[in-house]
């Protein structure tokens, strides 16, 4: 039964290959896959937990979900690529889906298109279907560590900071690369290193984030640089910990700090921060050297990994 589902789900995604694709109907469903009408609506039924109808509507209506929240398209447009014949039976379905009226949901705060499935398989932009893993992904654990020697590293860094008066933190550091960070110093790389782990935490929990501009100048107390990462930090850690145990770094998440709003993966986002914070990191250890602090030798994590501590 397993493989038969396998094989409905890559005919549906087939279907889905973009906007305006033509929806197939249940019969043509179960032809595809070699079945009966009937016996085709027990096998799914069965495997999926919902019949092929209310997956196939399930999954139309996330991509339709999905469209509202990124195109500028005409609601009526998605109405009939999602296989309704009005825009008021399509409004109608959506709303007992989500809540809210297709007007509504462009203008809500919460954009989270998945809807309840007992099969765990949804929408994944742009045109495609994302099946749940078959089994959890536990071989993430150094990529933890990683995170926990990042936010370590961070929070000796900003007490590193605290020993400096106001010249030598706001000292132009002369070394960059062109296009990631300028006009930068020990206290703009300390901030950029928290407001980079906040900026995240609000990605994936979809609340508002300002991100800062670029080039201005930077006054953030060491002080509050300290209290925001001992928040901040910690809740990072502890999503990255719930990840890895959960096996779900391959699932994805809307970024509304985004304009438009874009689809990342929990594990692409962690590679991401960890990229950037390392060349952060870095410059901010050349340029303690410089000030006269030597005690965190080249910030690197080999030693922190191998020991677990």
């Amino acid at each position: 039964m397993a493989d038969v589902f396998e094989e409905f789900v890559a005919v549906v995604a087939e279907g889905m290959a973009g906007p305006g694709t033509a929806v197939v109907n249940g019969a043509g469903l179960a032809g595809r896959v070699h079945l009966s009408r009937f016996h085709f609506d027990r096998v799914i039924g069965a495997v999926a937990g919902e019949s092929p109808f209310a997956f196939r509507r399930r999954v139309l209506l996330e991509r339709a979900a999905y469209r509202l929240l990124v195109e500028q398209v005409a609601v009526l447009d998605v109405a009939v690529e999602a296989g309704y014949g009005s825009h008021e039976a399509f409004t109608r379905a959506f709303a007992r889906a989500y809540g809210m009226s297709p007007r509504e949901w462009r203008r809500e705060a919460s954009r989270v298109f998945f809807l309840t499935a007992p099969s765990g398989v949804h929408f994944q932009p742009p045109a495609g279907l994302r099946l749940p893993a078959r089994t959890e992904v536990r071989g993430m654990d150094v990529l933890v560590r990683m995170v926990e020697h990042h936010v370590w590293l961070t929070g000796e860094m900003i007490e590193r900071g605290a020993r400096l008066d106001a010249a030598a933190l706001d000292r132009p550091i002369e070394l960059s690369v062109e296009g990631i960070d300028d006009d930068i110093s020990i206290r703009y790389l300390l901030d950029r290193l928290v407001w980079q782990e906040e900026m995240w935490l609000a990605s994936v929990e979809d609340r508002p984030f300002q991100v800062p501009e670029c080039g201005r100048q930077v006054v953030t107390p060491i002080s509050e640089l300290r209290e925001r990462h001992a928040i901040a930090g910690s809740r990072f850690v502890a999503l990255v910990n719930q990840l890895n145990e959960e096996g779900r770094f391959d699932e994805s998440f809307v970024d509304t700090t985004c304009e438009p709003p874009r689809v990342f993966t929990y594990g692409g986002m962690v590679a991401h921060l960890l990229t950037f914070a390392a060349h952060r990191r870095s410059l901010l250890i050349g340029a303690f050297y410089t000030a006269g602090i030597t005690d965190l030798g080249f910030g690197d994590p080999m030693q922190y990994v191998a020991e677990g501590k």
